[in-house]
């Protein structure tokens, strides 16, 4: 089994101290060095594609250092406490999704924020509320029909995602209906059911195209030929093909790339960052960026494996999964292979929110791990 990293110093006059602290100054290495990585990786490339907005670079690294402190309290909390209060994170989650339909606050014609002395995204509590409260679920009632089951389950995850598409936010419930989907998966759908509702949903798009807002559909045809409006819908994405493009095998070096700097990228530090880090690393960065998600991944993965409870293995395996879907929307529609809709890169991209919610799905898989079953050798 892969050791933890023990934080501190042993030994000395104060030692009762330390032997109270030292349960609570542990974190798993092989995951906490996997987001040290990504993290010094995201504050490199945002210091370069952050230049002409002053004080974001420092605000970002104050974000880190909150999501960090998220991470090391929640990795604190058992699993077992977590899933005594999923239902009520799930139900306060919603609560506020509601909220927001009733007197959220709009911004670029979206009202997706809630003003409590600062503005807050509640669609973002869902991305964990929702596979937590599933997970509860399947744990609470493993003994009811399967088929009734995955209906009940289903509703509960169709409550927040229409209520986030309303808003509107599709690049949000997407998230949250994969978070969701990952656990129902992982609870035993058969590849009939998930091979019936795939057609199902590929059948139903042209009865869907018609409920769709016009950027959305906007960004469905710039995905399919973005050079139709280049100075327009398709001008962020060809730029930032232009950027993944120039940067070759190695790259125009740290801070040397031209579409950033030049200002040919609006969303440089944001979701098109990704374009930024390729242009100056180029195609060797990107290798060993993928390399570091990978092990990101495999790690949670293992910490699935080692789960000690029904409970605690669906709600780490959905975690691990929404990071990888992360790393491949962003990375998908930078590149231009999927549509253009507003998911960050986990821990290099800029954003406070998004980073909270990394930092408890860490905390949370680190969490698991202090419990799981111990391995034979």
């Amino acid at each position: 089994m892969m050791r933890s990293l023990s934080l501190g110093a042993s030994g000395g006059g104060p030692g009762a101290l330390w032997h109270r602290l030292r349960p609570y100054l542990v974190v798993d290495a092989p995951l906490a060095l996997c987001i040290v990585l990504l993290m010094s990786t995201g504050l490199l490339t945002l210091y370069s594609a952050s230049m002409d907005f002053p004080g974001r670079f420092a605000s970002q690294l104050r974000h880190m250092l909150v999501a960090l402190g998220v991470m090391w309290v929640v990795a604190n909390v058992p699993p077992q406490v977590l899933m005594r209060h999923a239902a009520a994170i799930y139900g306060f989650g919603v609560a506020l999704l509601v909220a927001v339909f009733l007197i959220g606050v709009s911004k670029k014609g979206a009202k997706r924020w809630l003003h409590v002395g600062v503005d807050i995204q509640p669609s973002e509590i869902m991305k964990i509320a929702m596979p937590l409260m599933l997970a509860w679920f399947f744990h609470q009632y493993a003994g009811m029909r399967r088929w009734k089951a995955f209906l009940v389950a289903s509703l509960l995850l169709l409550v927040p995602v229409v209520l986030i598409m309303k808003q509107p936010d599709l690049g949000t419930a997407l998230l949250v209906l994969a978070a969701g989907g990952y656990v129902i998966i992982l609870a035993g759908l058969s590849w009939k059911a998930m091979a019936g509702m795939a057609a199902t949903v590929v059948l139903s798009l042209p009865l869907a195209w018609p409920l769709l807002h016009d950027y959305q559909r906007n960004r469905v045809m710039t995905l399919i030929d973005p050079s139709a409006d280049p100075l327009g819908k398709g001008f962020q994405v060809l730029q930032a093909g232009i950027a993944i493009g120039s940067g070759g095998v190695a790259g125009k070096g740290w801070m040397e790339g031209t579409q950033g700097r030049l200002g040919f990228l609006p969303e440089r530090s944001t979701d098109f960052i990704f374009s930024v880090y390729a242009e100056e690393f180029g195609l060797a960065g990107n290798l060993a960026l993928l390399v570091m998600y990978f092990l990101l991944v495999l790690r949670g993965l293992q910490i699935t494996a080692n789960a000690s409870t029904a409970f605690s293995r669906l709600l780490a395996g959905a975690i691990t999964m929404i990071f990888f879907t992360y790393a491949f929307v962003n990375i998908g529609m930078v590149s231009g292979i999927v549509p253009v809709v507003g998911v960050p890169l986990p821990f290099i991209s800029y954003g406070g929110t998004a980073l909270m919610t990394l930092g408890l799905g860490c905390g949370i898989l680190m969490s698991i791990q202090r419990q799981s079953r111990p391995r034979r050798c």
